[in-house]
C-alpha cells in the first residue's frame, strides 16, 4: 500500500534489473523474471546465473535417469536452493504448468523434468534451482529506494541472450546506457 492506503499496481509479469548500487552477491547485475507481485509479497527467478553443472548430476528421480541431453542447471535465487523450477517457452503437453505470460510457462513436474533431461535438448527451456522472494511490501520498498528497474518481458532476452550480456541488454533495450547509471546522494539513482 502507498501512503494513501491504496494498493500499488502489481508489476508481474516483468523483468527486474538490479541497479549498480545493489551489491548483494545474490542479485548484483541480475535480471529477474518477476512471476508474482502483490500485497503479500513477490516471487521471481534470476535469469542470468548460469552454472556449468549438468542437471543430470544433481537431479535424483526414481527410476534413475536413463540419458542426459546436457541440460544445464541455473541459479534461480537464494531462497530454497534445493527446489527446482522448469521455465519453458511453450506450454508442455499433458503436464501441469503455470502461464507466467505469453511464451513463458513454469512447472515443477518430475515427468517434465525427466523428459527434458532424457530427451533431445529443447530450445527455450531452463532448469533453475532456488528463487528470489520478497515479503509483503519488501520489493516495493526496494523499488522506492531505486535498487531495481523494471521492464516488460522480452522472450529474446529471457531465452536467447547470453547470461553475461543479459543485464546490459535489458538496460539498453530500455533506452539507457548502463555505464551512465549511478547512485546519487541518499541512495537515489540517476
Amino acid at each position: 500500500m502507498d501512503a494513501n492506503g491504496e494498493t500499488a499496481p502489481a508489476l508481474a509479469p516483468s523483468l527486474l534489473v538490479s541497479m549498480p548500487q545493489l551489491h548483494d552477491p545474490n542479485f548484483e547485475r541480475s535480471v529477474i523474471l518477476l512471476c508474482e507481485h502483490g500485497e503479500h509479497g513477490a516471487f521471481g527467478l534470476v535469469l542470468n546465473r548460469r552454472t556449468s553443472t549438468p542437471a543430470s548430476s544433481v537431479v535424483r528421480l526414481s527410476p534413475p535417469l536413463s540419458a542426459d541431453c546436457g541440460l544445464e542447471l541455473w541459479i534461480g535465487g537464494p531462497v530454497e536452493p534445493d527446489r527446482g523450477w522448469i521455465l519453458t517457452g511453450s506450454q508442455p503437453q499433458d503436464i501441469e504448468a503455470i502461464r507466467v505470460c505469453d511464451g513463458i510457462f513454469l512447472s515443477t513436474s518430475p515427468v517434465l523434468l525427466r523428459r527434458l533431461i532424457e530427451g533431445p535438448l529443447q530450445p527455450r527451456t531452463r532448469l533453475l534451482t532456488g528463487y528470489a522472494g520478497w515479503g509483503a511490501g519488501q520489493l516495493d520498498a526496494e523499488l522506492a529506494a531505486s535498487a531495481w528497474l523494471h521492464s516488460d518481458v522480452d522472450l529474446d532476452i529471457v531465452f536467447d541472450t547470453r547470461a553475461d550480456d543479459m543485464w546490459e541488454a535489458v538496460i539498453r533495450r530500455m533506452g539507457a546506457d548502463p555505464t551512465l547509471l549511478q547512485a546519487g546522494g541518499g541512495g537515489v539513482v540517476h
